[in-house]
Order: structure tokens, then C-alpha cells, then sequence
């Protein structure tokens, strides 16, 4: 049902992307375009006044003015939206009145306005801005010609249905994406869940297959020997001592369960293993990782040695990702007593508020920290502004052998 979805979100998007994209497809486009053409159009009014009337007492007002409007123009970052559209339009209704040939920059400015305000008020302008073309265009003419009327007109129509054609074309893709990246989300989360269903029956079996049927079989000749104990002692013991040997094969099968949840990178040791992750993590970055191991390397529970190899993990994807750092130092501690696992960068450091353990970003470390508890471990971290970040995870020996 799920890939049903996908499938059909993929072709709607398809669909509505397979045509030739037109110079209003892309914002981009779009303000270069508006750019140039306002630009233009001044430049041309411009010199039509002056071509056609030469430089009277008007001239110099409307080059004035024109200079005006363009450098308003270019102020648009420095002004509020709307009170730099408004004094773009008084400023042509004052070029306009001076010099009707500037009515032809209206149609740039229109689309200005259906980029900043909502429809219905950008609708209003172009209609205002219509209105002034179509009075100076006629007084122009002496007379009332249709084609002044209809022109202008015609023109605001076909520039507002473009620019509402494209504004719908962008929602309807944009709620295509929208049900492409919801469908994919629960693709992802159905396949998690299968494989987490699959990973139990697979555990489901393996312990069925091994561990139970171990401590069944150990269950049926304890009680067999129990049966025998008085009247067959030798049989009683020999029943005893098979379910002895039982008992021990079981808890190869179990640790054999267990060491295949561990991570693959272990199986050549925790030293290896963060060698090899570090190298993996750090290949697509410039950040130079250091793996460093002091002491005799000893074996450990594949409980302890998984997290410490995940903490590493951790450890050095946040580096990667939030520290800024040139270089990390990943070192391995095999002391008499203790394990410890060190990760220092040379990075930003975190801000005082987030050093926390607990604080509302350190998820992940509070994860970290748990996972360490229940093997009797502690984690240490120290950060400061500027100076980098030092991560400390310890498991006490012990407490690794006695597990």
C-alpha cells in the first residue's frame, strides 16, 4: 500500500514536470528578468522623451526622476517590502504624468507586486496602475481610442493569469513533494519495522533452536537423575554429569547468540575496529582522526567492547558534524583496572548551556551515559567556547570479566 503511494506520488510529480519549464518556472529567472526589463524600458522611455521633444524644461524632472526610480529600485533590500513597492509606484505615476511613454514600465512593476503582496491587493495595483496608463495614454491621443482602453488591459489580464498559473503550478508541486517525502518517511518506517520483526523471528529461533532446547534437555535429565538418585546412583550421576556437559554447550550457543548481535568490526578486536571506524567516518572530511591505544589489550564482554565502539562512533560523528574541528584524538586506555575510551577535538567547544549531559541537546550523550551505567561504566564530558571538546567513557574491568 505504501509503495503504491510512492509509486503514484513519483508519477503525479513526473506529470507535472515532463513540459518545457518557461522563464517564469524559476524564481531565479524571474527577478533577472524583472531586472533587466524595468531597466530597459526606463532607459528607452527616456530616450524616446528626448528623441521626440529634445532636452526642454521637462528634461531634466524626468531624468530626475527616472534616476529616482531606478535607484529606489535597487534599494529593495534596504526598505520594507510593501513601503518600497508603494514608493516605486508613486514614483512611476509621477514619470507617467510627466512623460506617458514610462506607462510600458508598468509591466514589470506588475509582476513586482504579484511577487510581494498577496492576490487579491497585488490585483488592485495592477488595476490602479491600468487605470493611470489608460488616462495619460488617451489625454496623449485627443481622443478615445479602443485600442489604448483595451490594450493595456488585455496585457495586466494576461500577466496576472501567468503569475496566478504559476503560483498554483508551484503549490500543487509543492504538495506533490509533500506526499513524495510523507510516503517515502513511511516506507522507511515500514521497512524498519519489518526488519525488526524479521531480527526477532530470526532471535526467536536461534533460541528455540539452541538455548531452549538446551535447557529442556537439561531439564529432562536432572529430573531423570532425580528419579534414580536413590535406587541407581551411578545412573543418577552419569545423568547428572550429561546434563552438566549440557549445560556448558548451551552457554556456548547463547554466547555465540550474543556475539553475533555485536557489530561485524569486532570481530578482529576493539583496536581494529576503531581504526577502522574512525577511517570510514573521516574518509568524505578533512578532519584528521588519530586512533591511539596504551596498555595490553585485553579481551573483553561483547557488551563492553559494542559500546565502546559505539560511543567512539558517536563521539566522533558529532565532531564531524557540529565541532568545526582540523583534528580528533581517539584514544584506547587498557588499564589494571579499567577500560577508558577518550575523544578530544580541537574544535568550537559547545556553548555553556549545551555542555550538559542532560541538557535538551545531549540526547545522544544521555543515551551514551545509559548505555555505560548498565555495564558500571561512567562518562565524562568537559567543554569550553573556543577550546574543544574531551569526551571520557570508562568501564571498570571487573565488572567486564565478571559479565
Amino acid at each position: 500500500m505504501i509503495r503504491n503511494r510512492l509509486h503514484r506520488a513519483y508519477d503525479r510529480l513526473n506529470m507535472s514536470t515532463a513540459h518545457t519549464p518557461s522563464i517564469l518556472s524559476h524564481a531565479t529567472r524571474l527577478v533577472a528578468a524583472l531586472h533587466a526589463a524595468l531597466v530597459v524600458l526606463v532607459l528607452a522611455s527616456v530616450v524616446r522623451y528626448l528623441t521626440g521633444h529634445g532636452f526642454t524644461e521637462r528634461g531634466p524632472w524626468i531624468l530626475l526622476a527616472a534616476v529616482v526610480l531606478l535607484a529606489t529600485y535597487g534599494a529593495y533590500r534596504l526598505l520594507p517590502s510593501r513601503v518600497w513597492l508603494a514608493l516605486l509606484v508613486l514614483e512611476w505615476c509621477v514619470l507617467v504624468f510627466l512623460a506617458p511613454s514610462f506607462a510600458w514600465c508598468a509591466v514589470p512593476l506588475s509582476f513586482v507586486a504579484l511577487r510581494i503582496l498577496s492576490f487579491r491587493p497585488a490585483c488592485l495595483v495592477v488595476a490602479g496602475m491600468v487605470v493611470v496608463t489608460v488616462v495619460q495614454w488617451t489625454r496623449m491621443a485627443d481622443r478615445l481610442d479602443p485600442t489604448i482602453v483595451l490594450g493595456p488591459v488585455c496585457i495586466a489580464v494576461l500577466a496576472v493569469g501567468a503569475y496566478r498559473a504559476l503560483e498554483r503550478d508551484a503549490l500543487a508541486r509543492q504538495a506533490l513533494l509533500d506526499d513524495l517525502h510523507a510516503a517515502q518517511g513511511d516506507l522507511a518506517d515500514a521497512q524498519h519495522q519489518a526488519g525488526v520483526i524479521a531480527e526477532r523471528a530470526r532471535l526467536s529461533r536461534e533460541i528455540h533452536d539452541s538455548v531452549a532446547q538446551g535447557l529442556s534437555s537439561i531439564n529432562l535429565l536432572l529430573q531423570a537423575a532425580e528419579r534414580e538418585w536413590d535406587d541407581k546412583p551411578a545412573v543418577a550421576r552419569q545423568h547428572a554429569a550429561q546434563a552438566a556437559a549440557t549445560a556448558r554447550d548451551g552457554l556456548d550457543e547463547a554466547r555465540r547468540v550474543v556475539r553475533d548481535l555485536a557489530p561485524a568490526e569486532l570481530a578482529a578486536g576493539l583496536p581494529d575496529a576503531l581504526r577502522k571506524t574512525c577511517e570510514r567516518l573521516s574518509a568524505h572530511s578533512d578532519l584528521k582522526i588519530h586512533v591511539q591505544v596504551h596498555g595490553t589489550p585485553v579481551t573483553l564482554d561483547s557488551e563492553v567492547e559494542t559500546a565502546l565502539l559505539r560511543t567512539a562512533r558517536g563521539a566522533v560523528a558529532n565532531v564531524l558534524e557540529h565541532a568545526h574541528a582540523e583534528s580528533a584524538f581517539v584514544t584506547l586506555t587498557y588499564q589494571p583496572d579499567e577500560v577508558v575510551l577518550d575523544v578530544v577535538d580541537n574544535g568550537r567547544g559547545l556553548p555553556r548551556s549545551h555542555a550538559k549531559i542532560d541538557s535538551d541537546r545531549g540526547h545522544g550523550l544521555a543515551g551514551i551515559r545509559e548505555r555505560l551505567r548498565q555495564l558500571g561504566g561512567t562518562l565524562v564530558l568537559e567543554s569550553e567556547p573556543g577550546d574543544g571538546t574531551a569526551l571520557a567513557a570508562s568501564i571498570p574491568l571487573k565488572v567486564a570479566e565478571d559479565r
